[in-house]
């Protein structure tokens, strides 16, 4: 058995790591590099840009000569000055042994020279090096760097990205790289750099010479079953890698490091390699304090307006045009945390929505709210031989939402009957199970909520009433649920403003399949 395994800190190697093939990503980034590209790989945290760029280097060294940089190895003070830059960019070229072997002795003595701290030296001494090792290289240059937010504020950054341009822009009379590729979250082709002192204040970006980078790097299905095989063929372990790589997928959307934790959890934790393991990992991400998931509530308390309008998408399914000039959309979507499709944005995958819906089920005024307190004083009665009993919650719910909101119905609006059951769900499943919502059905007139609770799934459909036929529909909907997931009963709770409309639950049956019809 090779002594592997998954990795959610740091960049992924190969041959100490569980991880999904790159290769064909690495061809892509290629085909940029022959022509001459340069560019910028903005991605959110933790989703493969330093594994990625790792990958490359290797990937490459056939072919071409890669000088690959690092900028979290810059303290403050290389980031200061010029001359300390300077000496740290030297210093770190040739600290990289394998890069240094193939240098003449000359520049060799010039960078060991200028990694030298206290020397005055200037921007265009690097530069000068720059041009000798591509002058005297058989194979063509590509210079990498790697966590470009950590200097992206800083002066002497622009004033590198200034150079770097500009020597771009006089490549046919120069000796210089063949391709430049800068990896970070942050797009900093937004930079200016000031090329003008009077009142004009005229700007211009220092990487405006960058071509875009859409090159899909979130993991495939594919992807993650060729994984999971290796695995399996590792620890001889009893898996359909088919059927838990769509599952991983359906949760994740891909996103790199979301996949390798519910991997690890299983690995080295839960110890099921089926759906109830993968179930049991989500929930336990769910509830962890993670830096990926701060730095999305972090980002939406910066944007109220944003967070704002997610969590109508999430209670009413809204829909929000992406804008290309919305610095905080673009945010977001940098970030990894959001989606662009159809020119529409989307919540990147089911666990960042789920994440979202907790963050809005248990802030502090909600907890407060008396459907939220009564859901939690309710909770230890709906668990009986293992299995969640949805009749005696939605009984229960319909007694709690007549006693709160049947004398005022002003208190009450048709968009908060969803957001409502969930205030009343969340405390009940907290800690043991946990829920989602089916994507394509989250609109302004229904919205499927699937909980999956001590291994068992169940299917809520939530919908106003809109007549009898409507309701038919609905039911027919639901069926098709249950039929494409091997389930034999699901439930359906509609909110009903019609003055002559007859609350109370009843059940339905077609054919072995049963629905449970619950009206409020």
């Amino acid at each position: 058995m090779k002594n592997k395994r998954f990795n959610i800190t740091g960049a992924c190697f190969p041959d100490e790591h569980y991880m999904v093939d790159i290769s064909e990503r690495l061809e892509k980034i290629k085909s940029m590099i022959i022509p001459g590209d340069y560019f910028i790989i903005n991605r959110g945290r933790q989703y493969g840009k330093t594994t990625t760029l790792n990958a490359l280097e290797n990937y490459l060294s056939s072919e071409y000569l890669v000088i690959s940089m690092d900028l979290q190895l810059f303290s403050a003070a290389d980031l200061n000055s010029e001359s300390g830059f300077v000496s740290a960019f030297a210093r770190e070229m040739y600290r990289n042994s394998i890069f240094r072997t193939s240098l003449n002795n000359e520049i060799k003595d010039t960078l060991k020279n200028m990694k030298t701290t206290g020397q005055d030296h200037v921007l265009a001494d690097l530069f000068d090096v720059f041009c000798e090792i591509c002058d005297g290289s058989e194979k063509p240059v590509v210079l990498m760097i790697d966590e470009i937010d950590n200097a992206a504020g800083t002066d002497i950054f622009i004033d590198f990205l200034s150079m770097i341009r500009g020597y771009y822009l006089r490549r046919n009379r120069l000796s210089f790289f063949r391709s430049v590729i800068l990896a970070g979250v942050r797009d900093i082709r937004n930079l200016k750099s000031r090329i003008r002192s009077d009142a004009d204040h005229q700007h211009n970006s220092p990487w405006n010479i960058a071509i875009d980078f859409n090159i899909d790097m979130s993991l495939s299905i594919d992807g993650i079953e060729g994984m999971l095989s290796e695995y399996k063929t590792d620890h001889k372990a009893d898996m359909d890698t088919r059927a838990l790589a769509n599952l991983i997928y359906d949760y994740t959307s891909g996103y790199p490091v979301l996949v390798s934790h519910i991997c690890k959890l299983i690995d080295e934790e839960i110890h099921s390699w089926d759906e109830s393991g993968v179930i049991a990992a989500v929930n336990r991400i769910l509830t962890m304090n993670d830096p990926l998931f701060e730095s999305l509530s972090n980002k939406l308390e910066d944007y109220p307006e944003i967070k704002s309008s997610l969590y109508n998408v999430l209670t009413r399914g809204d829909t929000i045009p992406y804008n290309p000039d919305n610095e905080a959309a673009n945010l977001l979507v940098r970030f990894g945390f959001v989606r662009v499709i159809d020119n529409s944005i989307v919540i990147s995958n089911r666990i960042f929505e789920t994440r979202l819906y907790n963050d809005m089920l248990t802030s502090s005024e909600v907890r407060e709210t008396s459907i939220s307190k009564a859901g939690f004083f309710d909770k230890p009665v709906f668990v009986k031989n293992g299995m969640l009993d949805v009749e005696l919650i939605f009984e229960r719910f319909i007694q709690h939402f007549h006693d709160i909101y049947g004398n005022e119905p002003e208190k009450f609006i048709e968009e908060d009957g969803r957001k409502c059951f969930l205030m009343y769900l969340r405390p009940i499943i907290n800690g043991v199970g946990n829920y989602y919502i089916e994507a394509h059905t989250r609109d302004n007139r229904r919205m499927d909520i699937v909980i999956d609770y001590l291994g068992k799934r169940y299917v809520i459909e939530l919908k106003i009433w809109r007549g009898q036929k409507y309701n038919e529909k609905g039911e027919k909907q639901i069926l098709g649920y249950l039929e494409t997931w091997h389930m034999k009963k699901g439930y359906m709770l509609t909110f009903s403003f019609s003055k002559n409309k007859e609350t109370g639950i009843k059940t339905v049956e077609y054919g072995d399949k049963t629905i449970v019809e619950a009206i409020v």
